[in-house]
């Protein structure tokens, strides 16, 4: 029998991207149009990842007592303050989507010698304990001198990662191996393994 889990997010790359890792192990993932829940705007006001993701999945979660799991996740520029950092989609969209925010980063890196980055991602799982169970992934890596690549999405075009040195708009399939979202979400299939709610 299939594990039945709704992922907090409209975002079909994000959802592409979840069940791509998730499903092989027999997880079905619900996208919120998928079960036509229509959610308000949600204020992600939380002062880190795991306080957002949970932002998100609450919101889901007067709707349906099924799993839920939600993300939140950024880009951290060393030499930029780790900006954009929590606010990553946001800044994006104050200056009209990732291309012209791909744009502006490379332009504030041009003078700076450390281009060190990683991308972060907090998932919170809902609905399956008393409290909510946090997972995080890490990717370290750097940023290009130049946009690389049409795949993936957000600012996967000028990040390369540390552990492949590849960038992560021209990787096919191992981003799913070293991404900050396959690596907390692997940790969420872990922990769903341990506890029985999917085989072993």
């Amino acid at each position: 029998m299939n594990f039945e889990i709704i992922l907090a997010t409209n975002n079909q790359h994000k959802l592409k991207e979840v069940r791509e890792i998730l499903s092989p192990h027999k997880i079905v993932v619900y996208g919120l149009k998928d079960l036509n829940i229509k959610l308000p705007p949600v204020e992600e006001n939380g002062s880190t990842y795991a306080e957002n993701a949970l932002i998100k999945a609450k919101a889901v979660q007067q709707f349906t007592t099924m799993p839920i799991i939600s993300d939140d996740s950024g880009l951290e520029i060393a030499a930029l303050n780790n900006e954009p950092g929590l606010h990553s989609a946001r800044y994006a969209e104050s200056l009209g989507g990732h291309d012209n925010a791909i744009k502006e980063i490379l332009k504030r890196l041009e003078d700076k010698k450390d281009r060190s980055a990683r991308f972060v991602c907090d998932i919170v799982l809902l609905n399956v304990e008393k409290e909510p169970r946090l997972f995080e992934g890490i990717a370290p890596g750097t940023i290009a001198n130049q946009k690389m690549g049409e795949g993936g999405f957000g600012y996967d075009p000028i990040f390369i990662s540390k552990e492949t040195g590849e960038c992560f708009a021209l990787m096919q399939n191992n981003k799913n191996a070293v991404s900050h979202r396959a690596k907390a979400l692997n940790k969420l299939l872990t922990y769903l393994k341990i506890n029985g709610f999917v085989p072993l």
